[in-house]
């Protein structure tokens, strides 16, 4: 096929990948209401806007509003006789039928001003955070009529702070951003073998720099988490806290010299929950962890669960993990993508493949977007909600690298529009879908809000992710390697060699072709084989000749496994290779060229969005680009290296 047929179908430039409009219309919205009308009228507030404050118990949520107007600069005027102005309005409704959310809202617009009408005041928050993303042009708000409410009840972000300090202001920001996007409950992972970050008074050794390997001395005294509950409640957010038992408990055991599974070690665990409980009020829910452990007795966590019920707390515990007690709610982690089906046993929270930290930035958004949680597309009586979760198991130099290495808000705002709305598809997905598909023109339809909340309100904040819809890529293959990785063959002189047949057509910026989880994750290539490579191939149009910043990368490091960097002079260890216009574009110059992996040795540059873009010449029309992806085996050098057999290759400018 001649390349000058190639891409008929679709015009690439770089100024349509990477731009978008600068107008902000309600259509925008995330997570985006189950039932919204735009009306066609327009609310003049010129002349300004009475909020009518006229209940005492709502004085927070008035406060808000008043601030969002503030923000629209909107002035507020009193009432005066005969002046008619719009009002503000905020309504708590006594009655709370059986149909209707406790978080329901309900927001209208019209000419008379803005009304929002909930069964609790946690309903109210979320129709003035709906509020908040709206437009406003020339002082002018559209007509709407919005009726809203949770797909499922529970809806978590997880910082695991236990290997990863996070100063509070940090976490303040997290939390700013999780009730904006409706998220409602914090998992505060604040226990583990690096370190134990929450001051004790009965034993304060266990937060002295002796006794952390990693984040030397930083903890959470008793003002710090007071003070973090405290921020998440003005926020209708639930803050679960997680001590992590027996399991992630190696500070515990250096501080005590005893392992929570012993006689002392109960003891002593049993001391500090009994101390916790004391000192933090108002708080429902406790984690108390059980994953990645060799029970040795077998009666600690029934008795650990019994303690901490005695002490008044709903208890959570990871699944797959220790014994479990049967009332305490299952964390799900590992496993295929089964369906929670209503009538069993148990109750369930989501958080299989919700790790962020293993997956590529451009990827996270895609599989977040698809997820169907617990395979349901909604809460069932055995199904709660899902938590997105954030473990960094590698050291960082400082917090803020977490979020370029990780999409922390990307993924927020992806997993926040998934979550409120239910649906998605069934099974995991980690490609951008057929674009003849309904669920294609979703993922568009989120990609440009999600864009428009980059612009809006995320400019001055790392926010991993560029629009990849529209940047389409022929898939050629497979040519048979024989193991030979630096194997050549005609399409790298010739990219657009008449007789080549495309495989597969595929779209976006990162692109799996095998995943490292093949098992449950379907990559791009149906029935990928070992000893052979791959070539992808696309065209990007310049409107002049200029230099353009690409994100370009292979094999996206897990930011949890200790994995290898690659050697100098390669892209990855596989061979795999760029071209644009016949050009072969260098790999960087590592930091650590070839370096071992090493847990306590923090990333600098091995992946895309953390390092420098590169930098290439484009010249004016069309740039071919090629992509030689070979490879030789699925197995990896080891557990800590898979392999992800992949590419990232997208411009940003």
């Amino acid at each position: 096929m001649d390349c000058k047929h190639l891409f008929i179908s679709i015009i690439i430039t770089i100024t349509s990948i990477c731009s978008y409009p600068r107008s902000y219309a309600q259509e925008n919205l995330i997570p985006l209401p189950i039932k919204m009308e735009l009306g066609k009228g327009k609310l003049k507030l010129h002349k300004g806007i009475i909020v009518q404050n006229n209940n005492p118990s709502l004085q927070s949520e008035y406060q808000l509003a008043t601030n969002i107007l503030a923000d629209w600069k909107i002035e507020e005027k009193a009432w005066i006789k005969n002046q008619y102005l719009p009002i503000l309005k905020l309504k708590l409704l006594s009655d709370h039928p059986t149909t209707t959310h406790d978080e329901s809202y309900h927001l209208k617009i019209d000419d008379k001003g803005i009304f929002i009408t909930a069964h609790s005041r946690a309903g109210l928050f979320y129709g003035l955070q709906t509020l908040r993303q709206f437009s406003i042009q020339k002082k002018m708000l559209s007509f709407c009529d919005i009726n809203d409410a949770p797909a499922f009840s529970w809806r978590s972000f997880l910082v695991d702070v236990g290997r990863n300090y996070q100063p509070l202001e940090l976490l303040k920001e997290q939390i700013d951003i999780m009730a904006r996007y409706k998220l409602n409950v914090l998992h505060f992972h604040f226990t583990e073998d690096i370190a134990w970050r929450l001051a004790s008074k009965k034993y304060p050794g266990l937060t002295d720099p002796s006794n952390m390997t990693r984040g030397t001395g930083a903890h959470y005294s008793e003002q710090d988490f007071k003070e973090l509950i405290a921020y998440c409640k003005a926020r209708h957010i639930l803050l679960l806290p997680e001590i992590d038992m027996p399991g992630h408990s190696e500070a515990f055991k250096r501080y005590f010299g005893v392992g929570m599974q012993s006689d002392s070690g109960l003891y002593y665990i049993k001391e500090l929950l009994k101390e916790f409980s004391q000192t933090y009020q108002d708080l429902p829910y406790l984690h108390i962890g059980g994953d990645e452990v060799k029970i040795s007795n077998q009666n600690f966590m029934p008795e650990i669960t019994r303690y901490v019920e005695g002490l008044g707390y709903k208890t959570i515990g990871w699944d797959p993990g220790s014994n479990l007690m049967s009332q305490t709610i299952r964390q799900l982690w590992m496993g295929g993508p089964q369906a929670i089906q209503e009538g069993g046993e148990f109750v369930y929270i989501d958080s299989k493949h919700l790790y962020i930290n293993h997956m590529d930035p451009l990827e996270t958004v895609t599989t977040l977007f698809h997820r169907k949680l617990g395979e349901q597309d909604k809460s069932n009586k055995n199904l709660i909600g899902a938590t997105l979760c954030a473990w960094p198991d590698r050291a960082v130099a400082k917090p803020e690298d977490m979020f370029y290495q990780n999409a922390v808000y990307p993924s927020i705002l992806t997993f926040a529009e998934r979550i409120w709305r239910g649906g998605g598809q069934s099974g995991w997905i980690c490609n951008i879908v057929d674009e003849n598909t309904n669920a294609y023109q979703e993922f568009k339809n989120f990609e440009n809000r999600l864009l428009h909340h980059k612009h809006q309100y995320f400019s001055n904040k790392p926010f991993p992710y560029v629009k990849q819809t529209g940047l389409k890529w022929d898939l050629i293959g497979p040519f048979q390697n024989g193991g030979n990785l630096t194997q050549s063959f005609d399409i790298e002189q010739q990219p657009c060699t008449k007789g080549l047949a495309v495989a597969k057509k595929m779209e976006g910026g990162t692109i799996i072709l095998r995943h490292w989880w093949a098992d449950v994750i379907t990559g791009a290539i149906k029935n990928p084989q070992q000893n052979t490579t791959w070539y992808a191939r696309t065209k990007i149009w310049s409107n002049k000749n200029q230099h353009k910043l690409f994100w370009i990368g292979f094999n996206n490091l897990s930011r949890s496994y200790a994995s290898n960097t690659p050697k100098l002079n390669t892209w990855d260890n596989l061979d795999s290779k760029v071209w644009v216009n016949h050009q072969v574009i260098a790999p960087p110059l590592w930091n650590h060229a070839g370096a071992k992996g090493h847990l306590e040795i923090p990333l600098t540059d091995e992946g895309y969005t953390y390092r420098k873009p590169m930098k290439i010449l484009l010249k004016k029309g069309w740039n071919e680009v090629l992509i030689k992806l070979p490879v030789r085996d699925f197995k990896g050098e080891d557990w800590q290296n898979p392999i992800k057999w992949m590419f990232t290759f997208i411009p940003i400018n």
